[in-house]
């Protein structure tokens, strides 16, 4: 026997029907909504600066610093006496991030020459060092290198670095280099700044993308990023949606070297216009190089502020991650 629904069950039926939906569509709009994105990712303000005191910082100039994923390493480029050249590259170390620095320690005629050296930054793994040089050998006043190691916690493991090409490098100078590779499958990509011919300015941002061989094809300028100025050393967030750099573009204060910030919402989108760090950070004297550690809270960076040892002193600034609501 056939079964009879009543007028009103198909009414309540066609309701449901219509609605569902609906209903299904306004719950994931909420959780969306609700959802934290990597792009939505919201810290603190960066703390007073503290210089790294006399065990880091010396009557020379101390800069171009970089720390270990784990922060017991920390490397920088000083011409203090002693080295091998102008600027050579050094490394302190701590037992623990609540340690005190140790006392520096040069690289060694491994990664030093009687030319300058500086601007260490590594790779996601740390088994890759990349670096500027003067010494011979390049294809302009300085170029970018790379050295390999085979033990990331040995930091005296470093081999005899190689030029990266000229797909980075230039008859210019290029320097201040920095590693991005992308979770999101996209090639590595090496930053730096250069002042090479047909650029903004004096001194410009350019990216080269590691092809599949691990050479670097050719660099394109960074145009968002760049001035009529001069920028250089950029460092940039794990996630690659935050970069730092300095630049003496309008807006710095005092027209000097000033710390400055971009960010994106993705890695394929254009960057958003730089904004100031701000006097938090920055002051009418120099600051420069900075370096953003992998867990994106603490900023090294040179100044030659005054209260410092030498010309340009290292400091640190941090930061902490903001819970959301």
């Amino acid at each position: 026997m056939k079964k009879i629904i009543s007028p009103q069950k198909k009414t309540t039926r066609l309701i449901l029907h219509v609605l569902s939906p609906l209903l299904v569509g306004l719950m994931l709009s909420i959780v969306m909504m609700r959802a934290p994105s990597v792009e939505a990712q919201r810290y603190s303000d960066w703390s007073t600066p503290v210089n790294l005191g006399a065990t880091i910082n010396s009557a020379s100039n101390d800069q171009d610093a970089a720390i270990s994923k784990d922060g017991l390493s920390l490397y920088f480029a000083s011409n203090r006496p002693g080295g091998f050249g102008g600027f050579d590259m050094y490394v302190s170390q701590r037992a623990s991030t609540d340690d005190p620095w140790g006392s520096p320690v040069n690289l060694g005629p491994t990664v030093n020459t009687a030319f300058d050296e500086g601007n260490a930054a590594f790779s996601r793994d740390e088994h890759s060092m990349f670096f500027q040089s003067k010494r011979p050998g390049g294809f302009g006043g300085i170029d970018i290198w790379v050295s390999q190691r085979e033990q990331t916690h040995d930091d005296f493991d470093w081999q005899p670095a190689i030029n990266l090409g000229p797909g980075v490098n230039s008859v210019a100078d290029d320097n201040g280099p920095t590693y991005f590779e992308n979770d999101h499958g996209d090639a590595p990509q090496l930053y730096f700044g250069s002042t090479r011919a047909g650029g903004l300015g004096g001194a410009d941002i350019y990216i080269s993308e590691q092809l599949a061989d691990g050479s670097f094809g050719p660099a394109i300028a960074v145009t968002e990023l760049s001035s009529p100025l001069n920028e250089n050393r950029p460092t940039i967030r794990h996630d690659g949606l935050e970069i730092f750099f300095h630049s003496n573009r309008a807006g710095s204060i005092a027209a000097t070297f000033d710390l400055w910030v971009a960010t994106r919402a993705s890695t394929r989108d254009a960057w958003a216009n730089p904004l100031n760090v701000g006097d938090a950070i920055n002051t009418a004297f120099q600051e420069q190089q900075g370096y953003l550690s992998s867990d994106n809270q603490t900023l090294l960076f040179s100044s030659s502020r005054p209260g410092g040892f030498g010309g340009l002193d290292l400091y640190v600034s941090t930061r902490t991650k903001l819970r959301g609501d």
